[in-house]
């Protein structure tokens, strides 16, 4: 079957590659540029931002195009990170959450259920099928720049409970969900956006607080699960844990038994941009069983990841391999959360009575405890 890559020809490495990346876009519109990768590459998904979106109806008619220009076989997985607070990417007239601490500290899990429902029913309104949401960290460090009040606790428990309950109700609306970012950001005392971080832990002291909500997150069934690139010395003192095998296959899949998708954070952060050459960044994290990776915006890069894969591919027989394993995981993906899709939400329940309602509730009780 070709859509899964059992064949080994040029052609289908290349399909093969362009599956393994979700590409970002310039503007609220396709440019002829980005036309010409899609129509060559066929990339795997495409995620949008606030610099994509003008407003519902056009967020939706471009996520209608996007999906128009690839084969019935192969459609997008498009994506979005809409997470409350400070990452929402479609604001008003949607729903305009607070952050996930407000929601965790209303402490019901009912509750946190029915916040992933609603911002499933959104972001699939217009027109998407993935959010990278929730987050899994702790909010353990009061010094992190990035993760703060974005993680649903400051405990393990607490995190562990509450991601189970987001990802659950999101996924019943039919909206894949994303733990992020394996094995945990929330100890961090910088942003890996600007450089790469450092956890300096015990291995006891990982597998207590940073592990466990990624533990819930696979019991829940969580479709996809985003890495860190952060180094934490104690498990890997090599490489950050996008490009650990040790982390990624050894801890998430062999330990946890993770069979699902594991997507890359943005090849653009400044943690690994730069730092390592992008074509042993693409091997290693392939290596360790990435699946697929993220590049946010540059289309250049995305052009430089499509053409690594490819090359990596020809030349290396297990990466090859590889590229085979992770493209079933992706189309295993689609499989389960797009064959029997529910309809569309309509745009009506962007900012509804119903939403408004658990957004008010979350920030006065959750703000309050």
């Amino acid at each position: 079957m070709n859509v899964v890559g059992l064949t080994t020809t040029t052609a289908d490495r290349k399909r093969r590659a362009g599956q393994r990346l979700v590409v970002g876009l310039a503007g609220a519109s396709l440019d002829a540029d980005e036309r010409a990768f899609i129509r060559d590459a066929r990339p795997g998904g495409f995620i949008l931002f606030a610099r994509n979106v003008e407003e519902p109806r056009q967020v939706l008619e471009l996520n209608r195009e996007l999906k128009s220009l690839l084969p019935g076989e192969l459609p997008p997985i498009r994506c979005v990170d809409q997470e409350g607070g400070l990452v929402q990417r479609v604001k008003a007239p949607a729903t305009v959450w607070p952050p996930m601490r407000f929601v965790g500290n209303v402490g019901k899990l009912e509750f946190t259920r029915a916040v992933g429902r609603a911002l499933a029913r959104e972001v699939r309104a217009v027109g998407f099928d993935l959010d990278f949401a929730p987050v899994a960290d702790v909010d353990s460090n009061p010094k992190n720049p990035i993760i703060g009040r974005r993680a649903f606790a400051t405990s393990p428990e607490g995190v562990s409970r509450h991601v189970a309950a987001f990802i659950e109700g999101m996924q019943d609306e039919g909206c894949i969900a994303c733990a992020k970012h394996f094995p945990g950001h929330g100890d961090t005392a910088t942003d890996s956006h600007l450089e790469l971080p450092v956890v300096e832990k015990d291995p006891g002291e990982i597998e207590h607080v940073e592990l466990p909500p990624f533990a819930a997150a696979v019991a829940a069934g969580v479709g996809t699960v985003m890495t860190a690139h952060v180094l934490y010395p104690a498990l890997d003192e090599d490489a950050p844990a996008t490009m650990s095998r040790r982390i990624l296959d050894g801890i998430l899949r062999r330990r946890m038994g993770y069979g699902g998708v594991i997507v890359s954070d943005d090849l653009e952060m400044k943690a690994v941009r730069g730092r390592y050459p992008l074509e042993h960044q693409l091997a290693k994290a392939s290596e360790a069983t990435v699946d697929v990776f993220l590049v946010c915006k540059e289309l250049h890069l995305a052009h430089e990841a499509w053409e690594g894969l490819i090359r990596l591919a020809e030349t290396d027989k297990l990466e090859d391999d590889r590229a085979v394993a992770a493209c079933r995981r992706w189309h295993a993906l689609r499989e389960r959360f797009l064959r029997h899709l529910a309809p569309t939400p309509g745009l009506d329940e962007l900012g509804c009575a119903r939403h408004a309602e658990l957004a008010l509730r979350a920030a006065a009780e959750g703000a309050q405890s």
